[in-house]
This record gives structure tokens, sequence and C-alpha cells, in this order.
């Protein structure tokens, strides 16, 4: 289901909770979802309120995954799975023939996530993502072809 910025909140708070560095802020969220070249997708279930969310950027025919988020009580029973697969089937409805996007070296559910749907690593970026102890781990560029 399409996002509108009534989601921003609940957006917000998703990605808070996706293990990121730095979470993205309401306004930020809302600013993203009514960007006419964002594609931003949710997954529902019987609540009003996302319990996932998929947002990419498009530029001509190609897109970046901004980001993939599913609610970690909601996590393992495929709603990533399905997320991805509609955001995938929007994307190339709206004419997007490539789709990119960077990955933490080690999130081993989101890179099986990508795998299974066919991106490919074409890319690395030492150092990219910073870690909680100070450390900081590589981000995995994949891309994939839609068209």
């Amino acid at each position: 289901m399409r996002l509108d910025t009534s989601h921003a909140r609940h957006v917000a708070g998703l990605h808070h909770q996706g293990g990121f560095a730095r979470g993205w802020e309401v306004a930020e969220c809302g600013a993203l979802i009514a960007d006419r070249a964002v594609v931003a997708d949710g997954v529902f279930g019987s609540a009003q309120h996302p319990l996932g969310f998929a947002m990419s950027r498009k530029a001509v025919d190609e897109a970046e995954v901004l980001s993939i988020v599913v609610a970690p009580g909601s996590r393992g029973g495929g709603l990533g799975c399905a997320l991805l697969a509609a955001h995938l089937a929007r994307l190339a409805e709206e004419g997007v023939a490539r789709v990119f996007l960077e990955v933490e070296d080690g999130n081993l559910p989101a890179e099986r996530l990508y795998r299974h749907f066919g991106f490919r690593e074409v890319g690395r970026r030492k150092g990219y993502y910073p870690k909680p102890d100070g450390s900081r781990a590589a981000a995995i560029a994949m891309r994939l072809d839609l068209a």
C-alpha cells in the first residue's frame, strides 16, 4: 500500500527500530514521502499503521532503495519479502529498469532477502556504516535489473 504523509510519524518510529546509526525524524519522513521522486510503500497487518515500509528515490529509469524496515516484532514471517516484492513491482510499473541499494556487511537477513530477489553485489564501501562500538562496517552495493 502506498504511504502518504499521514504515515510519517509511524515510518520514523519504524526507522528508529531498524538498527540504523541515526534514525530518521518525523519531518524527514514526511518530506521524503511528499517528494515526487520518492516511492514509499507500507505493509500493514490488521492495524492502520504500517508494520514496515520500503522507500526508494527514482531518477529517470533507476531507483535507489533508501530504506526498508519491518518492525522487530513482525520479522521472520515473510512481511519483508512481501513488502519488497510489492515495492519492486511498483518501481517496475513506474518505469524503473535498475534498482540499487546498500546494505551493511554482516546484515545476513537483509543480504539473504536482497539476493532472493536477484540483487547482486556490484561494489563495496569500506568503513561506511558506523557501529555502536565505534568501529565501522563496509557497505555492500547491490544492483537488480528489472527490465
